[in-house]
Order: C-alpha cells, then structure tokens, then sequence
C-alpha cells in the first residue's frame, strides 16, 4: 500500500498529475482508501487533509523499504504512462509451482485422493506408469498439498517481499 500526504511547506508543491479512475474509495481512520487502476493495480491512502493536486509519499525505513520503493516506482511509471517493469519478486518456475500447489490444495479440500489430484495436474499416462505406492509423482503430490496448506495459512504474504541477502 503506498500511503500519500500533502507536500509539506518547506518543499515546492510540485503539482502532481490528475489521478484519474481511482476505484473503490472507502473511509477509514487513517484516511481515504483507494484502488489506482493500472497494469498493476496499487492500494493508496491518502492521509486526512492530503491535497491530491501536490502529494509527497511516505515511505517508512523499515526492512520492506526497498519494496515499497519498488511499489512506488510501479505507480509512478503507471501515473506517467510508462510501460510498467516486469514482477521480479517470482520466477517463472514459482509460478508454475504456485500454481501447481493451489491446484493441488483445491482438489484435496474438495475431496480428491492424491491420485486424482496427480492425474489431474500430470496427466493418466504418467500416474499409471509406475505403482502409486511408490511412484515419484505421489510424493511430488503429496509435497505441492503440504506447501500449499502452508500458503494457505498465511505464507502467502511472504511472496509480497522480494527475498533479499542479509
């Protein structure tokens, strides 16, 4: 969430361009809430008696900054018309086995045995090519439920943040 104020006195009031399409307003005590509709969409709070014409954002220096600065920078280029820069927080192969995970989740919270969930996500052909018992693809099944339960239950939030050497 990029959290905006009005640009204090001491700085010039550059004026900030017309945020055009906001979505979703909704009061809180914080301020206003909104959605900026993009390529990417961003959550924005305009903090109370903030000016929309000559906005500053606050970035707080915590250990998030660089992605908030990320975030930032995603708007901006979107405010601006620019081509927004590619997600680096996964890769291809996270995606997939995200994906793969919620699929495999899905099907066991609706029922679905470990083989019906394998033949769904790797096809009959595979499953049936070796005993169950001791086939690969069952401890791979196996492995995507126990990783997306762990999604499920709150991990999600982690891969809002970009993993970082310390």
């Amino acid at each position: 969430m990029l959290t905006f104020a009005s640009t204090p006195d001491h700085l010039p009031a550059t004026p900030t361009p017309e945020l055009v399409g906001l979505q979703s307003f909704r009061d809180g005590p914080e301020g206003i809430y909104a959605v900026y509709p993009a390529d990417m969409p961003a959550q924005l709070l305009f903090l109370p008696g903030s000016d929309r014409r000559a906005l500053v954002a606050l970035v707080p220096i915590d250990i998030d900054l660089l992605d908030r600065v990320d975030a930032l920078t995603r708007f901006w280029r979107a405010l601006y018309g620019r081509k927004a820069l590619a997600d680096t927080r996964l890769t291809r192969q996270q995606r997939r086995r995200l994906r793969l995970m919620l699929q495999a989740v899905d099907g066991r919270m609706n029922g679905a045995s470990y083989r019906e969930i394998a033949s769904a996500i790797y096809g009959e052909a595979r499953v049936t090519a070796d005993p169950w018992k001791t086939s690969p693809l069952r401890d791979s099944v196996i492995g995507l439920i126990e990783s997306g339960l762990v999604m499920v239950g709150g991990g999600y939030l982690n891969l809002l943040r970009h993993r970082r050497r310390p």
